[in-house]
């Protein structure tokens, strides 16, 4: 028989919910997730005297082995633009992703996998990480020569739109063709060597045209000159002969596998860098706005922080000197700023953790600066609990791992006492792997905690292992509403069971989560079923206002806790 409790009687007090999306406790930090081995987020709230600022911190192991930290351009091409979420999604086939937008407009260094993509620019920072996984925010400067049949020449750009009377050297990154123009001259190398730093670059000229739209060869460059410098071009580079490029970066960046352009400089020693005395703007350094930075820590793991920005009530964001100070109270002690406004951006896998201030959420930028894991990565169970009782509430538990090598995979399920119940091997292509918990013939799985364990080595011989944790917990089960539409006014009846005794919190609340009616607070409720009603009014016993609402039952006892919701409407009639 059900018992039934009212919630005049049951009801000792009101507390209203004021935990939504926009609002938090000043100083609140969420726990730290674990995104994939070794790399954790969390969102932290503070509260200040232009508004409660949110910040989002990403942190990650020092770049070698299994972890990469390096930019990507927006379709694989400079001159492009596409959002952080999507170029996540793109490499993912290759690497578990997570990271950070970098510019707007590509304007400064590209670096990767010690491939020279574009030039720095010497009036700000470049962010370099040497092949020792250090990171490096430097201003860094760049010479670069050519040379036909006559003598070397200074001044030669790289993957940029042409000047008047300039010299530029397109390869594949630049997209599929040179810039359109007219009064262009322009040298075809069907094959060119890849551009690395501090090394002879030499082609052979296969014809040499005028005017702008030439094919860019796949694995070869093309030379594009205007003015005077489309005069030598033409006398000392004819088809059949041959050039040679030489392109050097400072400072010791030759060695360096990758780097992007950024800035301004954040923190130096650990110590905030107030005025780096770079070339940016002051509404760029001065304004409260999203922003974007990376930094790294005397252990050298690294540090994403995006900060959202421009939403009043939400989170107002900081000027660059706020966004240093924060970056060294995380210990960083090197760090620089990466995008700033309506680009700010993080995302995990293709899914985005901050908010984006721009009106139509999240913009298309020209690259990210990512943290890449080539390692087994187990996906997060769809939720902490799994109740497999029947009743059509977390019955199974999706389970799933994902390699981007082939690999020879052991998954393992281990449940209470530490006893494996379920154990495979075997060999693997590149690809996720699905299960689900229970399987088909597997015995009813013990109440307790469950970890799913996988190992996998890879076809270079290097060793991962991942592993989430979830709770069989049959508590609660069997939640129920009499009707999905309610009257205004009208009367909700709810029915749900108890497998053992748990302590009870029955809830009225909107979707977003605020709180309209507590119908039980912590009761101690004995093994069995349970019966509740709502009278169709607020904590304030004014009519609930039409619309969609939500039943949300909680138990707890020494298995944990327990969620069940159910929705339902309620009428304006």
């Amino acid at each position: 028989m059900f018992r039934y409790r009212d919630p005049r009687v049951m009801l000792g007090r009101i507390v209203i919910a004021c935990l939504t999306a926009g609002f938090a406790v000043p100083g609140a930090a969420t726990a730290a997730t674990t995104l994939m081995p070794g790399v954790t987020y969390e969102r932290d709230i503070q509260f200040t005297s232009h508004g409660p600022v949110v910040m989002h911190v990403l942190t990650a192991p020092r770049p070698g082995g299994l972890y990469d930290l390096r930019p990507e351009v927006s379709n694989g091409i400079i001159p492009g633009l596409e959002r952080v979420t999507s170029i996540e999604r793109r490499i993912s086939p290759q690497a578990t992703v997570a990271g950070v937008s970098g510019d707007e407009q590509t304007s400064g260094l590209n670096l990767r996998g010690g491939v020279l993509g574009s030039r720095p620019l010497s009036g700000q920072s470049s962010i370099g990480i040497d092949a020792s996984g250090n990171l490096h925010v430097e201003r860094v400067a760049f010479f670069a020569t050519w040379a036909g049949t006559g003598a070397r020449h200074p001044g030669i750009a790289l993957n940029q739109l042409p000047t008047t009377n300039g010299i530029t050297l397109y390869t594949p990154i630049w997209g599929a063709a040179t810039p359109a123009g007219i009064g262009t001259v322009e040298a075809v190398l069907p094959s060119f060597p890849a551009v690395a730093s501090n090394v002879d670059l030499s082609g052979a000229v296969s014809e040499v045209r005028a005017g702008g739209g030439t094919a860019i060869p796949p694995a070869g460059a093309v030379l594009v000159a205007r003015g005077t410098a489309a005069q030598s071009l033409t006398a000392e580079v004819p088809a059949g002969s041959r050039v040679t490029v030489r392109m050097l970066l400072g400072s010791g960046w030759s060695q360096f596998p990758n780097g992007m352009g950024g800035g301004p400089l954040l923190v130096k020693a650990g110590r905030p860098i107030f005025r780096a005395g770079e070339q940016f703007s002051i509404d760029q350094l001065a304004l409260r706005q999203g922003r974007c930075a990376v930094g790294q820590r005397a252990d050298g793991s690294i540090v994403l922080v995006t900060v959202d920005g421009g939403q009043p009530g939400y989170s107002a964001g900081m000027t660059n000197l706020e966004l240093a100070q924060a970056l060294a109270r995380l210990r960083a002690v090197t760090a620089a700023g990466l995008s700033i406004g309506n680009s700010a951006a993080m995302a995990f896998e293709g899914t985005l953790l901050s908010r984006p201030s721009g009106a139509r959420g999240e913009r298309a930028v020209a690259d990210a600066l990512l943290v890449s894991y080539a390692g087994v990565q187990v996906t997060q169970p769809d939720g902490m609990v799994s109740s497999p009782n029947g009743d059509g509430f977390a019955d199974t538990q999706p389970l799933a791992y994902k390699v981007v090598r082939p690999s020879t995979v052991t998954a393992e399920l281990v449940g209470p006492g530490r006893a494996i119940q379920y154990a495979s091997g075997t060999s693997r292509l590149p690809g996720t792997y699905r299960f689900s918990f229970p399987g088909e013939g597997f015995p009813p799985p013990t109440e307790g905690l469950w970890r799913w364990v996988v190992t996998a080595v890879d076809d270079a011989g290097r060793t991962s292992k991942a592993e989430r944790s979830f709770v069989v917990n049959n508590t609660l089960g069997y939640l129920q509403l009499d009707q999905a539409i309610v009257p205004r006014r009208g009367r909700l009846a709810i029915g749900f069971k108890l497998s053992r005794a748990a302590r009870v919190t029955a809830a009225i609340e909107r979707p977003t989560g605020i709180l309209a009616r507590t119908l039980l607070s912590s009761v101690q409720e004995p093994a069995g079923d349970v019966a509740l009603a709502w009278d169709g009014r607020t904590g304030r016993r004014q009519a609930a206002s039409p619309g969609r609402y939500r039943v949300r039952i909680t138990a707890s006892n020494e298995l944990g806790r327990v969620d069940l919701t159910r929705d339902f409407i309620v009428s304006s009639g």
